[in-house]
């Protein structure tokens, strides 16, 4: 499928309805506005892709709203080269948006059907993580700890504490914490052991799932 001169004017309307919104990152809003969504999202939505709205994909899950995806990138502040760690790598739209803004990204899905058709799918249209993982987002990834930074794009019922420990003093966590309803959390490492909190405002998304590996 193309990338057409329509699809390119759709993202600038896209990225003007994000900036009226309130974002204001220039490289999250170039990324929003260079990336062809409507590749991530499955032919009965097309129409739809550049919508600020959210789209069911394969194995029960979403395509994050595209305000969420630029809620959440921009709480990050990105830096080039920064070592992030992003927890339920989906359709891979947000893994592009971080690769494009020139992160070093390690993804983590659980579900063994979105893993196989984006490790194969984000290569494919020019977008490389350091590493795709199938495996348990709840325990994170030590081995490569610590991060600059780690989000997770699944609303979490609680914070997972591996997570908090796998990151940089200065580091920050972006965690949508809550069962139905989920509150965008951002935890800042200060210490060893100290972390300041910000709560951000409602959102709503698909469960983190554990142990299914």
């Amino acid at each position: 499928m193309k990338d057409t001169f329509k699809h390119k004017g759709l993202r600038k309307q896209l990225v003007a309805i994000l900036t009226a919104k309130g974002i204001t990152n220039t490289a999250v809003l170039e990324a929003i506005g260079a990336i062809p969504r409507h590749l991530f999202i499955d032919s009965s939505f097309l129409e739809h892709a550049y919508q600020d709205k959210a789209f069911p994909i394969a194995a029960s899950q979403t395509i994050s709203q595209p305000y969420t995806v630029a809620f959440q990138s921009e709480l990050l502040e990105v830096k080039p080269a920064d070592k992030i760690l992003e927890i339920g790598t989906g359709s891979g739209y947000q893994t592009a948006v971080l690769c494009l803004m020139g992160a070093h990204v390690y993804s983590i899905e659980r579900q063994l059907e979105l893993f196989k058709k984006t490790n194969q799918f984000l290569p494919k249209i020019g977008y490389v993580a350091k590493r795709l993982i199938f495996g348990d987002g709840y325990k994170g990834l030590k081995e490569e700890a610590p991060f600059d930074s780690i989000i997770v794009t699944a609303g979490a019922p609680f914070v997972p504490k591996p997570l908090l420990s796998q990151l940089k003093i200065g580091g920050r966590l972006v965690i949508p914490v809550g069962d139905e309803d989920q509150i965008m959390t951002l935890y800042i490492r200060k210490g060893p052991k100290e972390f300041e909190k910000h709560e951000l405002g409602n959102f709503k998304f698909v469960p983190l799932l554990e142990n299914k590996n």
